[in-house]
């Protein structure tokens, strides 16, 4: 599929929902566990450290972020996982938020072996309302373990943006909550 509706959204958004999708693993192997991590920066500071982290089992401070829905194995129908941005109600020093998507392996550390090549049926879509403003799959990066799939910007005037493109990591789940973020060459 690979396909993406747009890159770049530049209007006022207010609440996006994030959803990611993907085939459950083939009878008698380990579940495929795929995660989506929202990142969340200082405007003042929109590459530095994360002002904190959104993951399964967690939620925003001020519960503008939240993940409604979480799988450990893809199976269901639709998308198996959803999280919720509501960047309307970010306060004023908050102004870039990261969101991505990584692989969880259980097994040895170092020992990872899966990437976004093995794991069929991938999906992520990003929306307003019923308005799909990005939608997409991880054919682009069939070597990474994680991605970040969409970045959200506040410019001075308050108005929320969207720039949204998968780019792959080979990185584990602490790693790649360390440079989702960093600043791209």
């Amino acid at each position: 599929m690979s396909t993406s509706t747009t890159s770049g959204v530049r209007k006022s958004l207010a609440k996006v929902e994030i959803a990611l999708r993907w085939d459950p693993s083939p009878s008698g192997t380990p579940a495929h566990d795929l995660d989506i991590i929202a990142a969340v920066y200082r405007a003042a500071d929109p590459h530095g450290e994360p002002v904190h982290l959104v993951h399964f089992g967690s939620r925003s401070p001020d519960g503008t972020i939240t993940l409604n829905r979480d799988s450990h194995t893809g199976q269901g129908f639709g998308f198996d996982e959803v999280m919720t941005l509501e960047l309307n109600r970010m306060a004023p020093a908050l102004g870039r938020v990261v969101v991505g998507v990584v692989i969880q392996e259980t097994g040895p550390p170092g020992a990872r072996t899966k990437t976004f090549a093995v794991i069929g049926g991938t999906g992520v879509r990003i929306r307003e309302g019923y308005t799909d403003l990005a939608v997409s799959d991880f054919a682009g990066v069939p070597a990474a373990t994680a991605a970040t799939v969409a970045e959200f910007t506040r410019d001075a005037s308050g108005v929320w943006s969207l720039d949204a493109a998968v780019r792959g990591f080979d990185a584990d789940p602490e790693e790649f909550t360390r440079v989702m973020g960093a600043l791209r060459s």
